[in-house]
């Protein structure tokens, strides 16, 4: 199911970054996989275990920004009814597939992060996977997550890092800047999208980093778990 919102922003960051994203739909799940080996799947899964305790309510919400195709919408709706925001068009479309198949209780919007039409303090849970870094200012997109939890509430982020081990670290920097970028443009066509990947990555703040903006904005218990040695981190904190 979809719903179609008016508060996708006008910015020149995110109008670039929705028509990267438009532009690779059809092949963005097929890389995603592939690229990361499956690894991404497990990484969603884990997501879903750090909040399950806080969706047993029978009326428990989960909210998925930036959700994409819904692969991480799906696994939440499994255990409680779930919303998903993108601002994507084609993107949510393949989504939606995914859902009616599904039979699970998820509902997709059209919408920006930044501006979510849902009132305060109305979920029990927010993820965002692999799309905090796509927002103008994460810090204002972890503004709009807590604004949205409830008290109690738990956020949870998902997403590419920085790795921890020196020389690991030097061989995932030549393989994410320089070989991934030539994969992913031969596959999806775009000669944009693979090459922000990495350049977004580099931008990002660190692990250290995003913990402390967390606790900036006002989530309390923050905490952060390196996935494949850093190369994604899972930072999680409750309001």
């Amino acid at each position: 199911m979809e719903s179609e919102a008016s508060n996708l922003g006008p910015s020149g960051k995110a109008a670039r970054v929705r028509s990267m994203f438009a532009e690779i739909a059809p092949r963005y799940d097929f890389l995603n996989h592939a690229l990361s080996l499956n690894i991404d799947k497990r990484w969603r899964r884990l997501v879903v275990k750090r909040v399950v305790n806080c969706l047993q309510r029978p009326d428990a919400l989960a909210l998925d920004l930036c959700c994409g195709t819904a692969d991480l919408s799906l696994e939440l709706g499994a255990v409680a009814r779930t919303f998903g925001v993108d601002f994507c068009h084609p993107m949510l479309q393949i989504g939606i597939k995914k859902v009616r198949r599904s039979a699970l209780p998820i509902e997709l919007i059209e919408g920006d992060a930044l501006n979510v039409p849902f009132a305060d303090s109305m979920f029990d849970v927010v993820t965002v996977a692999f799309g905090l870094r796509n927002v103008d200012e994460p810090e204002s997109g972890l503004r709009e997550i807590y604004r949205l939890l409830k008290p109690g509430g738990r956020c949870v982020v998902l997403e590419f890092s920085h790795p921890q081990l020196p020389v690991f670290r030097s061989l995932f920097h030549f393989y994410f800047t320089r070989l991934l970028p030539r994969i992913g443009r031969a596959v999806s066509g775009s000669s944009f999208a693979y090459q922000y990947l990495p350049d977004s990555v580099q931008a990002f703040p660190g692990q250290m980093e995003l913990a402390a903006l967390m606790r900036t904005v006002g989530f309390s218990d923050v905490r952060y778990y390196n996935l494949f040695g850093g190369v994604a981190s899972l930072h999680r904190g409750d309001k």
